[in-house]
């Protein structure tokens, strides 16, 4: 049984009849009333997020778990297939498990949270960033540059991303995985 103060970014804990994982959280020790910690948690089961509060000392129900690396190898309907990259097993997990499935491109490895009770997998956390290439935009306008302009760009997954003006089609960028934001073009 651990407490609150063993809650960390990534814990997997059993919360009213589901299993959360810790996405933040934040210590509370005002001047004044005891300390407490405040999470947002997201359900492995349904990718519901919610915030919750508690008290400093409480007792959470840990769960246990082990991290395994895993290949994207393709997206079939709402399933998406993955093998493990040590022993070549696949398993297949539903959509609603990724956080961020339109920026999963073919081959890339991710690291999947299983649960060491049952062998379920619980959650796929995928790399920082990764390097897709832009295969629609529309040209950038000359001139339009003083501000911070963005425009809409669809990547080789089919995903859309915002990026600026000067990022042309064929032009391969850095995307950040949790946001799905633009963080940088590469240069080959």
């Amino acid at each position: 049984m651990a407490t609150t103060s063993d809650i960390r970014n990534g814990l997997c804990i059993k919360y009213s009849h589901d299993i959360f994982k810790v996405i933040e959280f934040l210590h509370v020790k005002p001047g004044k009333g005891p300390a407490f910690v405040r999470t947002k948690l997201k359900s492995v089961t349904s990718g519901k997020v919610i915030d919750n509060t508690f008290s400093a000392g409480h007792k959470i129900d840990e769960v246990r778990v082990e991290t395994h690396k895993f290949q994207f190898l393709y997206p079939e309907g709402d399933t998406y297939h993955f093998m493990n990259v040590e022993d070549y097993n696949q398993i297949t997990l539903e959509k609603s498990s990724l956080d961020n499935p339109g920026l999963l491109k073919e081959g890339e490895i991710v690291t999947i949270i299983i649960n060491s009770e049952d062998q379920m997998p619980l959650s796929v956390d995928m790399p920082a960033s990764v390097i897709l290439e832009v295969t629609a935009t529309e040209p950038g306008v000359k001139g339009n540059t003083a501000t911070n302009a963005t425009k809409p760009a669809t990547v080789e997954t089919g995903a859309e991303v915002m990026v600026p003006l000067f990022i042309n089609e064929g032009d391969k960028i850095k995307v950040e995985t949790e946001k799905g934001t633009y963080k940088e073009r590469i240069k080959e």
